[in-house]
C-alpha cells in the first residue's frame, strides 16, 4: 500500500517547543501540496494566514482541522507549544473508510474546523491520540501506514463529534454530494486498476450519463477528467519525490507500457514524464508542480 518514499511521503506529524522567536510554516506546499492538516495548539497563540488574505488568531489549547483547500500559513508565536499532523488523500480516504460515518466524516473533513473553549472535553480526548500519531512516525522501526491511518480515524471521529455531528451531516446530505463523495472515494482506490466508467457507476448505484451530469453539473468537469487528475497528480508525485525509472511509475500506475503512460502524461501536462522530473528537480519549492488534484471537490 506504501508508495515510493514510504510513509513520509503520505504523513507528516512534527512537534513544536517553546521557542525564543515566532516561527513560520507554509502547510499546504511541496509534497503537502494536498495533505489535510490537523494542528493542536498546547498553549500560547498562534495565526493563520490564508491566500485569501484572511487571519485567524488560535488560542491554546485548541484544535484546528485544515482541508488541503485551506491554504495557508501558520504563525506559531514565541513560547508557543504544539503538534502539527498532516496525511496525504490516500491515508485521508483509508481513516474516513465506507462505514455508517464515512459519508458525514468526509463532509466533515472538507471543511475548516476549529475547537473552541467548551470543547475542552474533544481536546483532552484527541490530544492522547495525536501524541500517538507523532511518536509513531518519529519512530522509524515503526511508522506504519496502518497506525497512521487509524489514529487519524479516532481523531476525526472526536472533531466531528465535538462539531455536533448529526447537524453537519444533515446539512450536507444531498443524492449529488453523496454520489460525488462516494465517487471520490472509488478514484482514490482504483485510480491504478484503470476500470472503465461504468464499473464506477455500477458500484454507486446510478448510470453512467447520472454520474457525469452531476460530475459536469457541480465541478465542470467529466467524471474521466476527475479521474486522470488524479493519476497525473501521483505521476507527478512520483516522478519529483521517487528515484524509480519512467517504467517503473508506469507500471506502479497501471499502464501496459511505459510509451502509453509517456503519451497519456505529455497530452494532460505538455511535458514527457523525463522532461517533467527534470523540470522539476531544478525548481527548489516544487510548489507549483503538483497537480491542483481535487481539493475542489464537495
Amino acid at each position: 500500500m506504501i508508495s515510493d518514499g514510504g510513509i513520509h511521503l503520505h504523513a507528516r506529524a512534527e512537534r513544536y517547543e517553546p521557542s525564543l522567536t515566532h516561527r513560520t510554516l507554509r502547510l499546504h506546499k511541496g509534497i503537502y501540496l494536498q495533505f489535510h492538516h490537523l494542528l493542536l495548539l498546547q498553549a500560547g497563540t498562534a495565526e493563520l494566514l490564508f491566500e485569501t488574505d484572511e487571519r485567524m488568531t488560535l488560542q491554546g489549547p485548541t484544535i484546528a482541522s485544515l482541508p488541503p483547500q485551506s491554504r495557508c500559513q501558520l504563525i506559531l508565536s514565541a513560547g508557543s507549544t504544539g503538534s502539527l499532523l498532516g496525511t496525504s488523500p490516500q491515508i485521508m480516504v483509508d481513516a474516513i473508510g465506507d462505514r455508517a460515518e464515512s459519508h458525514a466524516l468526509r463532509i466533515f473533513t472538507e471543511r475548516a474546523w476549529f475547537a473552541s473553549e467548551p470543547n475542552a472535553d474533544a481536546i483532552n480526548e484527541a490530544r492522547p491520540l495525536i501524541v500517538g500519531f507523532v511518536q509513531e512516525l518519529g519512530d522509524p522501526a515503526r511508522s506504519s501506514w496502518t497506525a497512521a491511518s487509524a489514529y487519524m480515524r479516532l481523531i476525526l471521529l472526536v472533531l466531528w463529534r465535538a462539531a455536533g455531528a448529526g447537524t453537519i451531516e444533515q446539512r450536507g446530505r444531498g443524492v449529488n454530494a453523496s454520489v460525488l463523495q462516494r465517487y471520490r472515494q472509488l478514484v482514490e482506490a482504483w485510480f491504478r486498476q484503470h476500470r472503465p466508467m461504468g464499473d464506477y457507476a455500477r458500484e454507486l448505484g446510478v448510470t453512467t450519463d447520472r454520474l457525469h451530469a452531476i460530475c459536469s453539473g457541480t465541478l465542470g468537469r467529466s467524471p474521466v477528467q476527475l479521474l486522470h487528475e488524479r493519476v497525473v497528480q501521483e505521476a507527478k508525485l512520483r516522478l519529483e519525490r521517487s528515484a524509480r525509472t519512467v517504467q517503473e511509475i508506469s507500471d506502479a500506475l497501471g499502464f501496459r507500457d511505459p510509451t502509453y503512460f509517456s503519451h497519456f502524461f505529455k497530452k494532460k501536462t505538455g511535458f514527457s514524464p523525463a522532461a517533467y522530473r527534470d523540470v522539476a528537480r531544478r525548481n527548489d519549492t516544487a510548489e507549483t508542480a503538483l497537480s491542483s488534484g481535487y481539493a475542489d471537490w464537495p
